[in-house]
């Protein structure tokens, strides 16, 4: 069996503004509640994040190329953001800082 890599990205608003992580893994919701637990990476310590974005990648090589590309490209990142935003009612307040 193929194993599966996921690129995602993960967000929280504090202080009316959005926050957001990038990372990749080989289990999305275990890698989720652990963000969510304080056993995350200490950038995602002390929040309360939500998914907004995954990517099924076929190998850890392009998760990881794909996972850095992301985190380097603020432009793509907005987009995702404005998007859920968009697709996902009631998601945030409506007073959100870009």
């Amino acid at each position: 069996m193929l194993e599966k890599f996921f690129v995602y990205m993960i967000a929280n608003l504090s202080n009316k503004k959005i926050i957001t992580y990038v990372g990749w893994t080989n289990n999305l919701k275990k890698r989720l509640q652990l963000h969510n637990s304080g056993k995350g990476a200490k950038f995602t310590r002390g929040r309360k994040w939500i998914l907004i974005f995954k990517k099924k990648m076929l190998s850890k090589k392009n998760a990881m190329q794909f996972e850095y590309k992301l985190k380097k490209d603020r432009k793509i990142r907005k987009d995702i953001i404005k998007k859920y935003i968009r697709t996902t009612p009631n998601c945030f307040s409506d007073k959100i800082l870009f």
